[in-house]
């Protein structure tokens, strides 16, 4: 069963067109990574998802349109977001930003603070003071706070060193095995995206070009709509 389903949509910024077809599926409790070089489409449709932008076309969550729905409605529904740059509460500390959007369910701040122990450890601490690691780590928790059915994490990665990197690929590999939630993830690690995705979506020029599992996408396929 979809969780989310997406056909044909198209989204704009003013004048110009940023989306002329996006097709997109996700199961639910399965992994989609949402690939594509940059300024393909790929933030503009997680803004269409939660509806940030105007958009035409399907868009279903959980057998619901979102279109005529503001955004506060779509995360209400269930719908998490971990956005680019983070965008912590720089004046509040590590505990306030978790609770701040926190909703009833078995996402509390024990089960997050377990999930990343440094949060637990630097709960009196101000946003502004932590790490960037640290600060997409409690980017993540507050998500799951919200208690989504569908976790979006845009470039979650980008830009950590590497064991911070390692940590929060690790806590994701942890959200597919123990728990239900359905996550879209867009990040250019093919190596850690092929140890937890269990399907891709490319996008380029806002259209998408190629969909399948994981498994499917060859070396060849990767070169030609990613570049690495």
């Amino acid at each position: 069963m979809s969780v989310l389903q997406i056909e044909g949509l198209t989204a704009s910024y003013g004048v110009s067109q940023a989306l002329f077809g996006v097709n997109l599926s996700i199961d639910e409790g399965g992994v989609t990574a949402l690939m594509g070089r940059n300024g393909m489409g790929k933030s503009t449709t997680v803004k269409a998802i939660c509806r940030m932008i105007r958009s035409q076309g399907t868009l279903q969550f959980a057998g619901r349109d979102l279109h005529a729905l503001p955004s506060h409605k779509v995360a209400r529904l269930g719908v998490g977001l971990v956005p680019e740059g983070r965008r912590c509460f720089a004046g509040l500390n590590v505990r306030e930003n978790l609770i701040a959007a926190a909703r009833p369910g078995d996402w509390t701040l024990q089960r997050v603070t377990e999930l990343f122990p440094r949060l637990g450890e630097r709960q009196q601490q101000r946003a502004a003071s932590l790490s960037g690691g640290e600060q997409q780590m409690l980017a993540i928790g507050r998500a799951l706070m919200t208690n989504p059915r569908l976790l979006i994490l845009d470039e979650a990665t980008e830009g950590l060193a590497p064991i911070i990197r390692q940590e929060i690929w690790a806590a994701l590999g942890r959200l597919k095995s123990e728990t239900q939630v359905s996550i879209l993830v867009i990040d250019k690690s093919l190596k850690e995206l092929a140890r937890i995705a269990d399907s891709a979506v490319i996008l380029e020029r806002g259209t998408t070009v190629w969909s399948g599992q994981m498994d499917a996408l060859t070396p060849d396929l990767s070169e030609r709509y990613i570049g690495v």
